[in-house]
């Protein structure tokens, strides 16, 4: 066994799993088409913030990884997947994984006193929480899919109190109702698995039934695709940005979700979101052409022209 491998340890760190932290950057992203806030997210000072916004958030995420590891070291041997990672496969000691959390908590909290006090206390409420979740809370059904949904919201938020800009409660809640849609699917993916195999590595997938995970997965997906039509043509939003053209993104999410579910469904996947939303062509171009479009919408309002 050695100690502490660079490649094993670059891989226990789950980089591919930072694009979560993505979504701290909304409020910026939304605040730099806002007149009201535009000058204010254009400063300099603003772009550093987010940006250390987020390196904190993919730190705190990355040590959360390894202590989850660490509990779920002796599982995680037996599951024909996870036994891969560094810690179940014997590629990195236990002590290096504890010193480089720590190492990761500090550095991300040194990182977080340059941002306003909001902030920190988000940071700090999403740390406890993942402890929980890892010691606790991933034991009980539907209650771990609400917490990882909450820290979706988490971040989203954490963004907005690092630059002290609004964020629209409507896009607080499609935040939550997409996280909750995507965690559904993972479960059902791995319900599937388990049923399949004949065993489960996860305690909490007994209490899930299938065949209501897909009726949960219908109303979340429903609900989101309602939330984001309603956030995109309410008065608010229009006002807020001056254009009503933000519904011509809707199409693409609708089709977004329905790829989603056509791979869940008939092509196995949901078991790695990331990999599904990065992984998949289609995917992929969809959302490039939802991003294409929101950014033509909010140039164009920008100019007069819509």
């Amino acid at each position: 066994m050695k100690w502490c491998a660079g490649r094993s340890l670059v891989r226990a760190l789950r980089p591919a799993q930072w694009v979560k932290n993505s979504v701290v950057i909304a409020a910026w992203f939304f605040a730099r088409w806002d007149p009201g806030q535009r000058d204010h997210v254009l400063e300099q000072n603003a772009l550093l913030q987010v940006v250390a916004a987020v390196c904190a958030f993919c730190m705190v995420s990355s040590a959360v990884y390894l202590i989850n590891d660490l509990h779920d070291i002796d599982v995680d041997r037996l599951h024909p997947i996870k036994k891969l990672r560094p810690l179940a496969a014997g590629e990195m000691s236990k002590q290096c994984a504890v010193v480089v959390a720590l190492l990761l908590l500090i550095f991300s909290f040194v990182l977080a006193l340059l941002m306003p006090l909001g902030y920190i206390a988000v940071l700090v409420g999403y740390v406890v929480m993942q402890l929980l979740y890892t010691f606790f809370l991933k034991q009980i059904a539907f209650v771990d899919i609400f917490v990882i949904a909450t820290g979706f919201v988490m971040r989203a938020v954490a963004g907005a109190l690092a630059l002290t800009v609004r964020i629209s409660p409507w896009l607080l809640l499609c935040t939550f109702l997409l996280s909750l849609f995507l965690a559904l699917c993972k479960r059902r993916h791995e319900k599937t698995q388990a049923a399949d195999s004949g065993s489960s590595f996860r305690t909490t997938l007994v209490g899930y039934d299938i065949h209501v995970l897909d009726i949960q997965i219908g109303v979340t997906a429903a609900s989101t695709l309602v939330c984001y039509a309603m956030y995109t043509l309410s008065s608010d939003t229009i006002e807020r940005f001056d254009t009503s053209g933000l519904g011509l993104t809707i199409p693409f999410v609708v089709f977004g979700i329905f790829r989603y579910l056509d791979l869940v469904y008939t092509g196995g996947s949901g078991g790695r979101p990331e990999k599904v939303l990065l992984g998949d062509k289609i995917m992929i171009i969809t959302i490039l052409s939802f991003a294409a479009t929101a950014l033509a919408v909010f140039w164009c309002a920008n100019r007069g022209l819509m």
